[in-house]
């Protein structure tokens, strides 16, 4: 049976975020539907072609997107400087059947001016994925790192066109690790199963 992908616990969950500063120009990205390494799950029987290790993206859309924009009058009318905007991401995944995983990738962007609001983006982009090749103590890593990856470009031009829509220059985030966050993740997962250990010690001790 294949393993369950690691997930976090929401939405204010900051273990997997960076704050960032990110340019707002415009840019256009694509993306394939798939990534594949050269290597194989397993040794293929004799006469039997290798199966590569590859991860399919069968749908993608958007989950869950808001745009605040409250002070819009007043500050689009005398905005001089560039805003200062803070990034997060986070990463989740659910499994929903034997073979397929829906992948979500989180992004908010807070932008304010001289201690101002601007905009507030919050958008949840998410995807069915499939892992063919792999062995089960690779499906993990494989959804939770290349499925927000091939997530994205499209995620992020989302965000680029409601921030143009919303009176700004178009907010074009940076690239991310995807590798980080998700150790990021699983660091988190442990230091939580350490504490709940501990807080079960101690109160074993105690009755």
């Amino acid at each position: 049976m294949a393993k369950k992908p690691t997930s976090s616990t929401g939405k204010n969950t900051k273990a997997t975020s960076e704050a960032k500063k990110s340019d707002m120009t415009e840019d256009n990205s694509k993306e394939n539907a798939a990534t594949s390494t050269p290597e194989t799950a397993a040794q293929p029987q004799a006469g039997e072609q290798p199966v590569p290790r590859q991860l399919v993206m069968h749908a993608q859309y958007v989950k869950d997107m808001s745009f605040e924009n409250p002070n819009a009058a007043q500050t689009l009318a005398k905005q001089s400087s560039p805003p200062n905007v803070e990034v997060g991401v986070n990463v989740t995944a659910e499994q929903l059947n034997a073979e397929q995983y829906e992948v979500s990738l989180i992004l908010t962007a807070n932008a304010k001016s001289e201690d101002q609001q601007l905009f507030i983006v919050e958008l949840s982009y998410a995807g069915v994925v499939s892992v063919q090749g792999a062995r089960p103590d690779e499906i993990n890593p494989m959804v939770m790192i290349e499925g927000p990856r091939l997530l994205f470009p499209f995620a992020r031009a989302q965000i680029a066109n409601i921030t143009r829509e919303g009176g700004y220059l178009p907010l074009n985030i940076q690239p991310i690790d995807f590798v980080a966050v998700y150790r990021a993740n699983l660091q988190a997962q442990q230091q939580k199963a350490q504490e709940q250990a501990q807080a079960e010690a101690e109160q074993n001790v105690k009755q």
